[in-house]
């Protein structure tokens, strides 16, 4: 809404089926509240066959500029803009005429490199989303609750109390959230593994035909879902494209550190995977070795590694990273000596550092978990965050610990 009539192409991007169509619905109903007119907002939604003669950019272009109204703003909506053959010539020629106000959508961060860029530079600006957050995920949940307050106790409309249409319970949402995943058509499918599997192995498939293998000239299917597989199995550890070649090749496929690179690059442009550089805390310098790759949706992860080792530890550690690029921060992997700390976030606010364990109620663990952030020279404020049921406020020396449920929900830092 900030944007709205501003002199800049609004763009969102994020992956297939994360609600970008969903966003610019609801803000062309919020236009319309505000007095806009049907004949003021043109949509166009690329990937309907409806608009498939419009794939190509002249005819794009043309279609818009009929429908253009004279004297007063109109908005354009174009969804999932990669779809059209030099689309950027388009959005450039649509951009530069007097009272137009242009949205795109995209999976694929391969549109805002190249011409677009060159054409645009300084001239959009970027809204990236996410599947829902675990929050959003909560409030799908409470307003799926058919209650009524009476006297501030819940009373169940239409029969007694029954666990089947009590409130819902965070615990027992959250193993669901990390079970099947963050993508919004989850939360309306019956809860049952095999349907919500065949809907993921869906988005799955189009995101790596479409978005990927398409947009890539990838012919070899097998050897990319090879790598995607191996970087699920690897979340938050330490990957070197190397050791992604090392080990397609041992199992008998053959890949160069070349293409594992390219594959990688095409894997995080469809913004399925997001990768976390290590930062040097003491040099103050980015490192350009040994990121780590987080998974846009566990829910995936779960149907790709099937029958695979639950690893809640790092399951945990990819929900907070993407929570954390949600509220607006930069996000790295701090590295002191020969600790590491979970992860290093900055935004206007300044710097703060994260550790992410399951459990910390063994001494031991503990302690291991709060070293790194006690090595830190610098006063910015630290966090561990578990799955332990803690005291409110808990404090080790400076290091403050939340219970990591409270924190997803909650407006802690």
């Amino acid at each position: 809404m900030p944007w709205r009539e501003k002199q800049l192409i609004k763009v969102i991007s994020g992956v297939r089926r994360c609600g970008k169509s969903t966003l610019l619905a609801q803000y062309m109903d919020y236009l319309r509240s505000t007095g806009v007119e049907d004949k003021q907002i043109i949509s166009v939604n690329l990937e309907d066959i409806d608009f498939e003669h419009l794939l190509d950019y002249k005819a794009l272009y043309a279609y818009v500029k009929e429908r253009l109204c004279k004297g007063m703003y109109t908005y354009v909506f174009i969804d999932e803009v990669q779809q059209c053959t030099n689309f950027e010539k388009a959005v450039d020629s649509l951009f530069v005429k007097e009272n137009v106000d242009v949205y795109i959508t995209g999976s694929n961060a391969h549109m805002l490199s190249g011409e677009l860029a060159t054409l645009l530079s300084g001239r959009y600006i970027e809204i990236s989303i996410l599947p829902l957050s675990f929050a959003e995920h909560m409030e799908y949940k409470r307003r799926s609750y058919p209650q009524l307050r009476s006297g501030g106790q819940f009373a169940v409309a239409g029969g007694p109390f029954s666990y089947a249409n009590a409130p819902p319970n965070p615990k027992e949402e959250f193993a669901h959230y990390l079970h099947c995943g963050s993508f919004p058509y989850v939360n309306a499918l019956k809860r049952d593994d095999t349907i919500i599997k065949t809907y993921l192995d869906g988005v799955y498939n189009t995101i790596l035909i479409k978005d990927i293998a398409k947009s890539e000239g990838i012919i070899d299917i097998a050897v990319l879902e090879s790598v995607v597989k191996f970087l699920c199995s690897n979340i938050g550890s330490p990957v070197s494209t190397k050791k992604i070649s090392d080990t397609i090749n041992s199992s008998g496929r053959k890949i160069s550190v070349n293409t594992v690179e390219r594959y990688v690059r095409a894997l995080t442009n469809s913004f399925i995977f997001y990768k976390a550089d290590r930062y040097d805390i003491k040099g103050r310098q980015h490192l350009k070795t040994l990121g780590k790759y987080y998974l846009v949706d566990t829910g995936l992860r779960n149907m790709l590694l099937s029958g695979s080792s639950p690893d809640l530890w790092h399951q945990l550690e990819n929900i907070v990273y993407l929570e954390l690029l949600r509220r607006g921060n930069k996000v790295s992997i701090g590295k002191l000596a020969e600790k590491e700390v979970d992860f290093l976030t900055s935004n206007v606010d300044g710097v703060c550092y994260y550790q992410v364990a399951a459990s910390v109620l063994d001494e031991n663990t503990l302690t291991r978990e709060l070293a790194p952030l006690k090595k830190i020279p610098d006063h910015h404020p630290k966090f561990l965050l578990t799955l332990d049921d803690i005291m409110p406020n808990a404090n080790h020396d400076g290091i403050r610990q939340f219970n990591v449920l409270d924190w997803l929900l909650g407006e802690n830092p």
